[in-house]
């Protein structure tokens, strides 16, 4: 049975946690990179250490493409039992490499015991480096390239480990080459030298260029996933970048110390999950009054409670939007792509530091942990700076201004005396109980800022497609890209693409736009339409659609096809 591998090529490997998943699919993506192919990857694992059936979905293809699909051109089984985990995915034209299982039939089949093969090399942990000989087999990439990415890979485990590597990986490319000749499959990729030198990083790290970016300078967080990879890569860049991390004893801890030392000059950045932001609402109340910067990222997973904690949602909107007793100024961030992650997030210390706000940026998990091929140069130097003001003798610190912004400085920066309290108080810093007056004028000067901060600092949607387009499809978040491609597949130049990376407060122009539009879909990872509920509210609308999907999955680029085309 003849097959053709041409322009996309979806690649499953399944197995049990600890077993080498991520070994095979680094290798994989790193060398196809490197061959100059676009590669896009996710997984999707259970919550433990050890045990549980996990997968890592890589796609390879000719253009750049960045999005999730279902359907399997090649499963490879760590674990007979993989085949089980993800039987769903499978089509007629599946290719199956691995072990072999008696319920799952197909003209397109090579029993491989990866582990045996490892063991008669030296060692069971070999199996990573045969099954990722075997895929670059079948697709006919030169074995030279892989060999050479084992030796720089594993260059501190010494000399042994790497020959007993480019064994392994040349007796699994064998085998990938026998079972291509044997099933007359062929592979006819474009590769694109350009993306040789591309940056190679997930969802995660972007945010963390981006906070290093935007001047990022303090980090307290206690870990949770999916979030805590910011923290371990402000971490391992603290040093090097003059960012003080801390990791707390608890999420309220954290929260406090970042407010200190924001109130101290510092601008800094809190990492979190719902769960754990659930109980930094009160510091969150702090300081919005005390007017002090503050920005919070937000790595969504379905709950509630601890829910699925290592699968994705985009359920979080609702509470970052009304987190918080009292009512105070907030603005609401969700990138939708590495480069829109490294902006934002820069863009949201830079708001919480000029405007004296709260800042929010919400991913989910499924963009934590997704990797991309990204050009460099879209990582481009960020200007920035800090607002902070030498106090003068007669300093206030909460001085009403035209623009609700009052002049902030810190502790020993001038001869002022840099008050802060968490009641109601007068310019100067001081408790005041005049409800009348000066809690009037306070709260007055508080909102006020919403409007600057619209006025110049607001992002427009992006429209992907024709603006006047009859039908508007919106997304927001990690959800951009797979919508733009399952919208592209229906080829109807009257459909377009709505992506907000602000989704709090709407720019002035959404109304105007949604309002011309004759049927508005929302797509969004939760039960009840929050983002779709939101623009009804602020947008005085009514959403036509609502696509929602909310058991943890994320939405493939098929699915979306045939939904949208039923609409």
């Amino acid at each position: 049975m003849s097959k053709h591998i041409k322009d996309d090529f979806s690649i499953v490997i399944a197995g049990q946690a600890g077993q080498g998943i991520q070994s095979v699919s680094h290798i994989l993506t790193h060398v196809l990179k490197l061959e100059g192919y676009h590669v896009f990857a996710t997984k999707e694992y259970m919550s433990r250490v050890r045990g549980g059936m996990n997968s890592t979905t890589i796609r390879v293809s000719s253009i750049k493409r960045d999005a999730y699909k279902s359907s399997i051109d090649l499963f490879v089984p760590l674990d007979p039992n993989g085949y089980e985990h993800v039987k769903k995915r499978f089509t007629d034209d599946t290719m199956f490499l691995g072990f072999k299982n008696n319920g799952f039939c197909s003209d397109c089949i090579m029993e491989v015991d990866f582990i045996n093969i490892a063991q008669a090399i030296g060692n069971r942990l070999y199996a990573n480096t045969v099954a990722a000989g075997a895929i670059l087999g079948l697709m006919g990439v030169d074995v030279e390239q892989p060999k050479e990415y084992l030796r720089a890979f594993f260059v501190k485990k010494g000399e042994e480990v790497i020959k007993k590597n480019q064994e392994a990986l040349e007796k699994g490319y064998k085998m990938g080459e026998h079972f291509a000749f044997s099933n007359d499959v062929t592979c006819s990729f474009e590769t694109d030298e350009d993306v040789k030198d591309d940056l190679f990083i997930s969802g995660i790290d972007a945010v963390g260029f981006g906070a290093l970016a935007g001047g990022v300078d303090f980090c307290s967080s206690y870990p949770m996933s999916p979030s805590t990879g910011l923290l371990t890569f402000l971490a391992q860049h603290g040093k090097d970048c003059g960012v003080v991390v801390e990791q707390a004893t608890d999420e309220i801890g954290a929260i406090n110390m970042t407010i200190g030392a924001s109130y101290a000059g510092a601008r800094g950045i809190v990492t979190t999950a719902g769960g754990g932001f659930a109980l930094m609402c009160e510091a969150l109340s702090l300081a919005a009054m005390t007017e002090t910067p503050i920005t919070i990222h937000i790595a969504q997973r379905p709950g509630p409670a601890t829910g699925l904690p290592t699968k994705t949602a985009q359920e979080d909107l609702n509470l970052v939007l009304y987190a918080g007793h009292g009512e105070f100024v907030r603005a609401i961030y969700a990138p939708g792509t590495p480069v829109e992650a490294y902006e934002i997030t820069a863009h949201a210390l830079d708001v919480a530091d000029k405007y004296q706000v709260p800042t929010f940026i919400l991913i989910d998990q499924y963009f934590v942990d997704a990797l991309y091929t990204i050009d460099k140069e879209e990582f481009a130097v960020l200007p920035y700076q800090k607002y902070l003001v030498e106090s003068e003798r007669e300093y206030k610190r909460y001085a009403i201004t035209d623009d609700g912004i009052s002049p902030r400085s810190v502790p020993g920066y001038g001869d002022g005396l840099v008050c802060a309290d968490s009641d109601e108080h007068d310019e100067s810093g001081r408790i005041t109980e005049d409800m009348d007056g000066l809690r009037m004028q306070m709260m007055e000067k508080r909102f006020f800022k919403r409007k600057k901060l619209l006025e110049e600092s607001a992002l427009e949607p992006e429209v992907i497609g024709k603006k006047s387009a009859k039908t508007l499809v919106v997304c927001w978040g990690s959800n951009r890209n797979v919508v733009t491609e399952a919208v592209e597949n229906l080829e109807d130049k009257e459909v377009s693409v709505v992506s907000f990376v602000q989704v709090y407060p709407l720019h002035k122009n959404v109304k105007k736009m949604l309002t011309k539009a004759d049927k508005v879909v929302v797509i969004e990872n939760n039960a009840t339409g929050q983002f779709a509920n939101l623009l009804e509210k602020e947008c005085e609308i009514k959403i036509d659609k609502r696509i929602l999907k909310w058991n943890g999955e994320l939405f493939s680029v098929e699915e979306l096809t045939e939904k949208l085309q039923q609409i």
